[in-house]
């Protein structure tokens, strides 16, 4: 290891990053940040290292105050939902926070406010007046959120004014065409407000020289491009405020009605969280943020590397007092079944639903999340694969051996460790390339590579199967017992070996494990060795560790996801077009009158075509209609209609079609008849 991962730390300050509170977590968030981060928490402090794992809730910004006003509710309220929601979701799913705090707390916003009046003091801001988009019926400045208009690239009509949602180009709220405000629909004016900026540019030099040559060798090759690739276009000032009601308030005399942008108090957010740990366990909160021998990782997804890599640390280096990260291991994006996760379009995998709908299989979407972890390009979650994961490997290969092992040693030894006897050079070779895997998971874990660690665990339990079938145990045991003796004590120290290594990925599986060896859970520099189940140490009884996962259960959720997408689509139809503009004299030509169906039959030969008689009031008359895939005709005896009696005969199939009934149609193609609400003299003219 090169670079920071080569220095000695005394104790480790772990960050994900902070949700918005206006939405549950979905599997995205998992697989970009809270699996990988609480895997490397756990694996750390099974090292015995002093950890901090930092979570909370982001509850300021626009994103909450649009949610707010769709919901007809209070901000405050939207985040208390959610953040109850969030919490209960990862405490459930066993992310090991040690303190899981929210930004609304009173602590936060203290924190926030001397953090931005220390910068203030010490003159590291600019004060810009700008115009800004204004509502004046609402009389309130707008966010880039609240404008939206017409993109200048592909044409959109919804797009917002800091992105367009369809081409995904980032955008200024000026550069939309016919802008609205989204609070009154009326076209906002331009206003002076003042601002203060933090002076990124002056950094510049300080950060590519941190970045681009300190960090060259050990930052992840996602993370050091997108800083580069931002640092070469150049840094320019940052606004720290914005005008809006919802967020810590500025500190100032003269910004009334201003707060803190959400990206600089989002991040003051785990410092304000590691004061609140420090007041609610009495101990000091400061090295783990202030002292050189403290390592600081932020766990985040790559819509964040800026932030987190170039704008905190500004903030940070100009504050003065505290450390920087030593690594920003961001991952990449999760899609779901070959689409883009979206929270707007409810195309997600919600975290708090599947913990209902899979009770008890936390650690199954742990270990598919993992193994499928998005860590250098983007990747993709399919129920298919998350039920093959587990029945061909977690359940196939590492359940199984254990299962094995374990009925094995009850069936021949009464559930007692038996005694490692003679060994052979297969033994001996399996038994060293146990004492191996313990190394090579930290090793994996240590350089943030959780997939590589996640498959040499799976490749000790391939071991283990590997050896357990091929001494074939059930076969020697009549004739050889002290061979089956050394057999299965190698296979339950492996067993022994898993429980220890699986805690960081798969820490429910970890402490059913143990309950079933009978077994208090052990430190990681226990791992690796062949006597941690001492000769005659009773076993508890055996259990499945994972269950098969059936082709209902998976078609259930595909089923749900494709339920959401024709919801999704029905969402977005748009009718088609209305015909040129006709005159009323052209309208008044035309003669619908009310009908009602007398007799009906397929025409012959076709698939569309009924043969209608109907009574107009004036006569009984025979119109075709191409209804015959929706209707049958004996259901439609007696069905009121609206028919245009004036319109002229057409041969239709060699059959004289005297009018047209109205038919409204879906975009399905379905159709459906437009007839009186109640019943009508037939005749009835419809005006």
């Amino acid at each position: 290891m090169s670079g920071t991962s080569a220095k000695s730390f005394k104790r480790y300050t772990i960050t994900s990053a902070l949700p918005y509170a206006n939405g549950p977590i979905h599997i995205g968030h998992l697989a970009g940040v809270y699996v990988p981060a609480d895997i490397y928490a756990r694996y750390l402090r099974s090292k015995g290292e002093d950890v901090l794992f930092i979570g909370g809730s982001d509850e300021h910004g626009v994103p909450i105050t649009i949610k707010a006003r769709k919901e007809g509710i209070t901000p405050q309220q939207v985040v208390d939902k959610y953040h109850g929601i969030i919490k209960k979701s990862f405490e459930d799913f066993g992310i090991s926070f040690d303190i899981y705090s929210r930004t609304s707390n009173p602590i936060h916003h203290q924190t926030a406010s001397e953090f931005f009046t220390n910068l203030y003091d010490k003159g590291e801001f600019i004060e810009k007046t700008s115009l800004q988009y204004y509502d004046e019926e609402h009389q309130t400045f707008l966010a880039d959120r609240y404008i939206t208009g017409t993109c200048p690239h592909c044409g959109f009509e919804k797009a917002y004014g800091d992105q367009c949602e369809n081409c995904g180009t980032s955008l200024n709220a000026t550069d939309l065409i016919n802008a609205k405000s989204a609070l009154s629909g009326s076209m906002p004016v331009m206003r002076e407000t003042k601002h203060w900026f933090l002076p990124l540019d002056k950094y510049e030099a300080w950060l590519r020289e941190w970045i681009l040559e300190s960090h060259k060798d050990d930052w992840k090759t996602n993370v050091y491009g997108q800083c580069k690739s931002w640092l070469d276009h150049g840094l320019q000032p940052r606004a720290v405020t914005r005008d809006l009601d919802w967020g810590v308030k500025v500190p100032l005399h003269e910004a009334e009605g201003k707060v803190l942008y959400v990206w600089f108090d989002a991040p003051i957010g785990y410092i304000s969280a590691t004061r609140e740990w420090g007041e609610q366990t009495g101990k000091d909160w400061e090295p783990y943020w202030k002292s050189a021998d403290s390592k600081l990782v932020h766990f985040i997804g790559k819509d964040n590397i800026v932030f987190h890599c170039i704008v905190f640390p500004g903030m940070l280096k100009a504050e003065g007092s505290f450390i920087l990260p030593e690594n920003v291991p961001a991952n990449e994006f999760l899609n779901l079944e070959s689409d883009k996760i979206s929270t707007s379009r409810n195309w997600a995998v919600w975290l708090h639903e599947y913990l209902e709908e899979f009770p008890g299989m936390q650690d199954v979407l742990r270990y598919v999340l993992t193994a499928n972890a998005p860590e250098t390009k983007d990747n993709d979650f399919t129920w298919r694969d998350f039920q093959t994961r587990n029945n061909s490997e977690l359940l196939a290969v590492f359940g199984n051996f254990v299962n094995r092992t374990l009925v094995l040693t009850q069936k021949y030894f009464v559930g007692k460790v038996p005694a490692l006897g003679p060994v052979d050079e297969y033994d001996r070779q399996v038994i060293n390339e146990m004492a191996g895997f313990p190394a090579k998971i930290a090793q994996s874990i240590e350089l943030y590579r959780f997939r590589e660690g996640l498959n040499e665990l799976m490749n000790l339990a391939r071991l283990g199967n590997k050896y357990l079938t091929e001494t074939e145990p059930w076969k020697t045991f009549k004739t050889n017992p002290e061979r089956v003796q050394t057999n299965l004590n190698i296979c339950l120290q492996i067993c022994a070996n898993l429980a220890i290594l699986c805690e960081p990925f798969l820490p429910f599986s970890a402490k059913k494990l143990n309950l079933m060896l009978n077994l208090e859970p052990s430190k990681w520099h226990k791992a690796g060795g062949s006597a941690l189940l001492p000769p005659g140490h009773s076993l508890g009884l055996p259990e499945h560790l994972f269950g098969r996962i059936e082709d209902d259960a998976i078609e259930a959720q595909v089923q749900k996801l494709l339920d959401t997408k024709k919801a999704n689509e029905a969402e977005n139809i748009t009718a088609i077009p209305s015909k040129p503009i006709i005159e009323f004299d052209d309208f008044g030509k035309i003669d619908l009158r009310t009908g009602t169906i007398i007799a009906a039959e397929k025409v012959a030969k076709t698939k569309k075509l009924l043969k209608l008689t109907i009574d107009t009031g004036i006569d009984k008359r025979t119109v075709v209609s191409g209804i015959a895939e929706y209707y049958e005709p004996e259901n439609i005896i007696g069905q009121q209609v609206t028919i245009l009696v004036n319109l002229s005969a057409r041969n239709l199939k060699g059959i004289d079609s005297q009018g047209m009934i109205l038919m409204a149609e879906d975009r399905d193609g379905r159709l459906s008849f437009i007839a009186p609400v109640t019943k009508m003299t037939n005749g009835s003219e419809v005006r």
